[in-house]
């Protein structure tokens, strides 16, 4: 099975105040996300993660050893690994087009405008605004609105962890196009 999540922070200790997340510190916060990575994702499962994983590579190294699954990374802004923490990964990448249960998707940390194939219903997973309702995502969601005004399937989700339909938990295809904002 496959799963996608952006924004984790490991490490990342002001992402809890900025984003309002339930943790008090980023122990507290590593042990969660553990938690909850674990208790969805099997050893034989994909995790796609959309950036910013880690803050820290230290915290990074320590916490990736515990997930469970094969880990993928999107490069996100926060991405600065050492070589420890890069080999943890089946592959790094600043972008990628996959399938998955027949849908085709692009990846991407960043929101994109227009994405290779959007026309024709390419999914895009992305991260990086942290919420959908803040001031940095007012240009993305306006231009979505004015391309689903035009009839074009424009068919794009914010994975980010601190979500509330993500719940600091990786998430599949099937459960974000049925829960996501």
């Amino acid at each position: 099975m496959k799963f996608y999540i952006s924004d984790l922070h490991i490490g990342h200790k002001n992402a809890i105040g900025f984003d309002e997340r339930p943790f008090w510190n980023v122990e507290e916060q590593n042990e969660e996300i553990i938690k909850r990575w674990n208790e969805v994702v099997t050893k034989n499962d994909d995790v796609y993660i959309l950036g910013d994983f880690a803050w820290k590579n230290d915290m990074g190294l320590e916490v990736i050893r515990q997930l469970k699954g094969r880990k993928y990374l999107i490069c996100g802004n926060h991405d600065k690994l050492n070589a420890e923490l890069y080999k943890q990964f089946e592959w790094v990448k600043d972008y990628a087009e996959i399938k998955d249960d027949g849908e085709n998707l692009v990846l991407c940390h960043y929101p994109i405008a227009h994405w290779k194939n959007a026309d024709y219903g390419t999914i895009l997973l992305y991260g990086h605004i942290h919420g959908e309702t803040g001031r940095d995502n007012r240009p993305f969601a306006e231009y979505k609105e004015a391309m689903k005004n035009r009839g074009i399937p424009y068919r794009c989700y914010n994975v980010g962890c601190m979500l509330p339909y993500m719940n600091y938990q990786p998430r599949t295809l099937k459960y974000i196009l049925e829960n996501a904002i």
